[in-house]
């Protein structure tokens, strides 16, 4: 009984998946390393930007609506470069910017009954 494959191309085509895999993980790996950077670098901006309290409050709510958190974090770092916003950005200023962006995204639902 014959094989379309003898060892030798068995060998080289397992090499060939093995680079590639190996290649793969490594893209990966520099993916996840750039995001955790670029992480970093935006934590360090905020924590310049931002009060205690301030900082707090979007930690607290990362944990309930990260992607509110994100957002809001997104909204105050272009108020402070297009310069409608002066740092640090307070407590109250992060509140009205929270509820401006959660007022936005919610839905509102309307019930109708029909009578019959």
């Amino acid at each position: 009984m014959s094989y379309p494959y003898d060892d030798e191309e068995l060998e080289a085509i397992r090499r060939r998946k093995l680079l590639e895999m190996r290649k793969q993980l490594e893209e990966e790996e520099r993916r996840k390393q750039l995001e955790a950077e670029m992480e970093a670098r935006r934590q360090a901006l905020l924590r310049g930007l931002l009060t205690e309290e301030a900082r707090s409050r979007l930690a607290n709510i990362r944990l309930v609506k990260p992607e509110l958190a994100r957002a809001a974090e997104d909204v105050i770092i272009q108020l402070v470069q297009a310069g409608r916003l002066t740092p640090p950005v307070s407590d109250e200023q992060v509140k009205a910017i929270l509820l401006e962006l959660d007022s936005r995204s919610r839905r509102s639902f309307e019930i109708k009954f029909k009578r019959k």
